[in-house]
């Protein structure tokens, strides 16, 4: 979810200490060791870990990794301890590659995603502040991203999107090189993080990026061998099917972020999401309908940003269309836009607007996505009473 940035409305609320309630929690259970689990052991087996059960209805933010590993966290803990907030999308792998504490995925250790940058999450710390969030009945989620990881990309070119021209990396336009979605190497990753962080204490993992790139000159460039005759859409279906096959002995869901314009748009979107095509493959697909990422005369609206209850309105009654004829399809939970980009400013007022056109159409829960992890309290109800 690579948004770019404006001023955004900044939390001022003073961080909490990660310290337990007095009351204990209410729905949880004890996670048991998964069956088939594949991960190399190399330290003691820790005590079992307490996960936070699936709230009914789930409303979130996302905190980015330098948020997870600052002050910004007990921020966040806080706040989501006195609003309705009642779950986390932490990022465990972010899409520049790097896992958020030290890994024991043979891979991740192999190219340095969990130490590379100098920045980590100790273990300790890993499991006080799942501790906390459990305590306080927070939700955590691990984030993993798929095909965005330059990181692995750049250590496996085996792995990577490549040129026809001269079969070498193909870049995009910050010069970064992608994975390649045909490969299964890079979805058994995600599989075998997303695991790990089950076992650490995260009650859910949602992949992010689970397409191809989102740039027009990637189809005239790029060569796919491995594609044998199957389109975008196909081998997407594909992967999500086997990364929920993968992680699907644990008791936990599986979800995807999508973008928002692939519950209205009829094509692939030239990404590979296509929405008959994924939304049976997952627990949970979470469309990205950020107002701010539909073009001009979407809907019939000369500026989309400037609508905020239209747009969420038509994109969730195109989802819940879209998705009547498919037996299986995943549960629907929309990320609203909590940033500014392009006019108008986002206050309290679109941001509620989006909420509300959730609501209207059946939607109670909901993700809020701001790149800094920066949140406008005054577009949040106070946390209800238990």
């Amino acid at each position: 979810m690579n948004i770019p940035l404006a001023t955004l409305a900044v939390i001022a609320i003073i961080g909490v200490a990660c310290e337990p309630p007095q009351t204990p929690p209410a729905k949880q259970v004890v996670a048991s060791p998964a069956p088939g689990n594949s991960l190399q052991e190399t330290r003691p087996t820790p005590p079992a870990v307490v996960h936070v059960a699936t709230p009914d209805t789930l409303r979130g933010l996302y905190v980015n990794r330098w948020a997870a590993l600052g002050s910004k966290l007990k921020i966040l803990i806080d706040l989501a301890r006195k609003t309705e907030v009642n779950a986390l999308v932490i990022d465990v792998k972010d899409d520049r590659g790097f896992v958020l504490y030290p890994s024991d995925v043979p891979l991740a250790h192999e190219i340095g995603a969990d130490t590379a940058d100098g920045h980590w999450m100790s273990r300790a710390k890993l499991r006080a502040v799942l501790d906390t969030l459990a305590a306080h009945r927070i939700y955590p989620i691990a984030r993993v991203v798929v095909a965005k990881d330059p990181l692995l990309a750049s250590k496996k070119l085996n792995l990577a999107i490549k040129r026809k021209s001269d079969l070498q990396p193909w870049l995009d336009k910050n010069g970064n090189p992608w994975l390649d979605p045909h490969h299964r190497e890079i979805w058994q990753y995600a599989a075998d993080l997303a695991r790990e962080a089950y076992n650490l204490g995260f009650s859910e993992v949602q992949f992010d990026y689970v397409r191809f790139p989102d740039e027009k000159r990637l189809q005239r460039e790029a060569t796919y061998p491995l594609a044998n005759g199957r389109v975008r859409a196909q081998v997407i279906r594909e992967q999500l099917g086997f990364i929920r096959r993968a992680v699907k002995p644990l008791p936990m869901r599986v979800t995807a972020d999508v973008f928002g314009l692939t519950a209205t748009d009829t094509t692939d979107m030239g990404i590979g999401q296509k929405w008959e095509m994924f939304v049976d493959q997952v627990d949970v697909v979470l469309p990205m309908v950020y107002p701010s990422h539909f073009a001009r005369g979407t809907y019939k609206l000369r500026n989309p940003n400037a609508h905020p209850y239209e747009t969420i309105d038509n994109a969730l009654k195109d989802a819940l269309e879209r998705t009547k004829a498919v037996t299986g399809a995943a549960k629907i939970i929309p990320w609203y836009q909590d940033f500014t980009l392009g006019p108008p400013h986002y206050y309290a007022e679109q941001i509620r607007a989006q909420k509300k056109a959730g609501y209207d159409n059946g939607f109670p829960s909901w993700i809020l996505w701001n790149p800094k992890s920066n949140y406008t309290i005054a577009a949040l109800e106070p946390r209800p009473k238990s």
